[in-house]
This record gives structure tokens, sequence and C-alpha cells, in this order.
């Protein structure tokens, strides 16, 4: 088997893409990209640090990222599983890179950028949800911006109900009961992880 070490021989597989394609990555939010992120209810948010790598998702209502201006984005931080390995993240390596995606849309939002955690009790009361103030607030300067297009969500179907597969549910307490070796507990890791995903 191959493996490919150099970019010269990436280029013979896949050509350089030319000054067409690459002139769709801003250094900033373009309107239709502002329009995206104000209608978008799921981000991927990935981040590198004294973890390693690691992707999380955030999500909520449309909208839920706040535009500061077209270079600035603001993520409430919701009530999770505590673990915060991307947070920690990022207070050891500010570099992050977001994926912004809207229901039944084939294309998605691509963000890279540097992070930084804000504790400012105003801010975290006025990106309240559900009652309950933001636990605090991700706040991203943009460095780059494109929208990627929509070949790799139809290939998969993503957003027709005809190609997917039946779903399924994960069962936390399987795993806890695995990685503790203790059987007896996987009935009742699975009833608060179902009473905890009700509270949003």
């Amino acid at each position: 088997m191959a493996v490919i070490e150099t970019m010269e021989r990436l280029r013979e597989i896949i050509p350089d893409p030319g000054p067409r394609a690459s002139a769709k990555i801003r250094d900033r939010l373009c309107d239709q990209g502002l329009a995206f992120v104000r209608r978008s209810p799921f981000v991927v948010m990935a981040t590198r640090g004294s973890w390693g790598l690691e992707v999380s998702s955030k999500g909520d209502e449309p909208g839920f990222v706040e535009i500061v201006d077209e270079r600035t984005l603001l993520i409430p931080e919701r009530p999770g599983n505590r673990i915060a390995l991307g947070l920690g993240n990022i207070l050891a390596d500010p570099q992050v890179g977001l994926m912004l995606v809207r229901p039944a849309t084939d294309e998605v939002l691509r963000i890279s950028g540097r992070a930084s955690l804000l504790d400012d009790s105003d801010l975290c009361e006025r990106m309240s949800a559900r009652g309950a103030p933001a636990l605090l607030v991700i706040r991203v300067e943009i460095d780059r911006a494109a929208f990627h297009c929509v070949r790799a969500a139809r290939r998969a179907g993503l957003w027709r109900p005809e190609s997917w597969d039946e779903p399924t549910t994960i069962s936390f307490g399987k795993i806890y009961s695995e990685a503790l070796a203790q059987p007896d507990i996987r009935e009742l890791f699975d009833r608060f992880t179902e009473e905890s995903n009700a509270k949003l």
C-alpha cells in the first residue's frame, strides 16, 4: 500500500483547484454567510490542545450563535456532560474550526479562527435559553470562512428520508458498565441518561 507523503504526489491525484475555487475563501462572513449563521441550529467545533484533538457539537434554536460583526461570533455554552475537553483545549490553543449546518440544506458553512472563553454574567444572561443563562460564552474571531459545496451531503442522502436507516439508540449504560466492569449498573445509567437528556 502506497502512502502519500508529499504535496506534489497529492496534487498529481487531486489537481490544484485554481484561483476561482480558492476565491470563495474569505477572511470574514459575506451576506449569505451571515444569513446562514442566523438560521443555523447546529454547530460542530474542532479544537486542539492538551487533550489532543476534539470535535464537539453545539445546538439550540436557529440564531443561537450571535453575530457581533462579520468577523466575530458568540456561541453560548449549555449544560452537558461537564467533561469540557474542547473548552480546555481552547485554553491551551485558541485555534478552532467550525462547521455550521442547516437542516434540509446541502451546503455547510466552514469557519476557522481563534476562540476565547468569556465569563460575563450580563452576556450569559442575554444568551439565556429555556430560562437558564449560558454557562459561559465562546467568542470566535474569524480568520477564514467558506461554504462547502453540496456534493458530500447529496452523496450521503443526508436530507433524504427515504435513504435513512432505522434510528438507533446508544446505550450509555452499556458503555459505562463495560468500562467500569460493573454489569449491574447498565439499567441505572440508561435511566439516568434518559432523564438527563430530557432536561435541555
